[in-house]
């Protein structure tokens, strides 16, 4: 039982320590370029890896970091969640004298716990001067000459600003907003201007004419009449053509389904619907002449064939309904007729 405990405990502490140890956030610092000119920038990046939902305070300086390292600002943190949690956090840094500048460290807030960064350096170098320029130096030194030229010391004077190139890119997130306040109001001024053409020309589309079903069915009549089909021994044919007509007609006109039932179910169907008696008895006359023709191979006389036609003439004029013309549609021609009268008047009296 001794050996087991020993066994077992420094396993469950080793299981403990790497447990507390995996729930440590790091961070190291980095810096680029490291060397740099006197008055030219650097980058201090600051990257933490944490768990997830820490919170972390990067820190903020008002002007240098240290003595000699100034910071000119502080960029917007990148986070990337992953299994962890990566911060970086970038500093834009200069300095203008040149030596060689140790940052032992830097703070980062972890909650209650304070994290500090690997030490790092930055070389500062000033810029390299002509032997010319070394010499006139030297001469300012020893105070050989009282005054400072320029010319000898090759140090150009203070330029004036230029305008930088023009970069689309630079403009094009001050332009984002005007531009799609601008794409609003040509999207209301169409939708307006076609509300106005509506409204003073109708439909901005020339609507599908739907004719009635009677009108429907005289045409397809008219076209049977003048095709002569019987009269070319096309028995079957023409009475196969004029039922089609009178069961679509019957299936518009009444809403039964005509096209899909036998000739004596469309009769009694349509006895239902309509008190015309003399329509029904010549639909009936059709239908079951058209079934003879059809199925039992009857050839029917020229007179019986002119009758069909005839009756089915009857049937469509004696159970249409007449389109009437709605009060609107008269006041609108009321109006219309109005104004044309007023132009009249106005044009014969400029002419009398």
């Amino acid at each position: 039982m001794l050996k087991l405990k020993n066994i077992l405990l420094p396993g469950l502490l080793c299981c403990l320590s790497f447990s507390l140890s995996a729930q440590k956030s790091t961070v190291r610092a980095t810096i680029q370029p490291s060397d740099i000119l006197i008055g030219e920038q650097a980058i201090i990046n600051v990257e933490v890896i944490a768990p997830k939902g820490r919170d972390i305070v990067f820190p903020v300086y008002p002007d240098t970091l240290i003595t000699g390292i100034e910071v000119l600002k502080m960029l917007k943190p990148d986070t990337v969640m992953t299994e962890v949690m990566t911060i970086s956090q970038k500093y834009v840094v200069t300095s203008f004298d040149s030596t060689l500048y140790h940052v032992p460290y830097m703070q980062v807030l972890d909650g209650v716990d304070t994290l500090r960064t690997n030490d790092f350096g930055l070389k500062v170098s000033a810029p390299q001067l002509s032997e010319q320029s070394l010499a006139y130096l030297e001469q300012l030194k020893n105070h050989q000459t009282d005054s400072i030229d320029f010319e000898k010391l090759q140090i150009s004077d203070i330029k004036t600003v230029q305008d930088p190139p023009f970069v689309w890119q630079d403009y094009l997130e001050y332009l984002f907003i005007p531009l799609i306040i601008l794409l609003i109001l040509a999207l209301i001024g169409l939708a307006f201007y076609f509300y106005i053409r509506k409204r003073n020309k109708g439909y901005f589309f020339t609507p599908k004419i739907i004719l009635p079903p009677h009108v429907i069915a005289l045409q397809g009549l008219d076209k049977l009449k003048t095709s002569k089909l019987w009269q070319k021994g096309q028995e079957k044919e023409y009475y196969t053509e004029l039922t089609d007509i009178l069961r679509e007609y019957i299936d518009r006109r009444f809403n039964i389904d005509a096209p899909e039932m036998i000739s004596e179910d469309i009769i009694a169907s349509v006895h239902l619907a309509t008190d015309t008696k003399s329509a029904t008895d010549g639909l009936s006359q059709i239908l079951r002449l058209a079934d003879l023709v059809k199925f039992a191979k009857y050839t029917p006389f020229a007179d019986e064939n002119d009758l069909s036609l005839v009756n089915a003439y009857l049937f469509v004029n004696q159970t249409k309904i007449e389109e009437r013309q709605t009060m609107e549609e008269q006041k609108d021609n009321l109006a219309e007729n109005q104004v044309s009268n007023e132009k009249e008047n106005k044009e014969d009296k400029k002419q009398s």
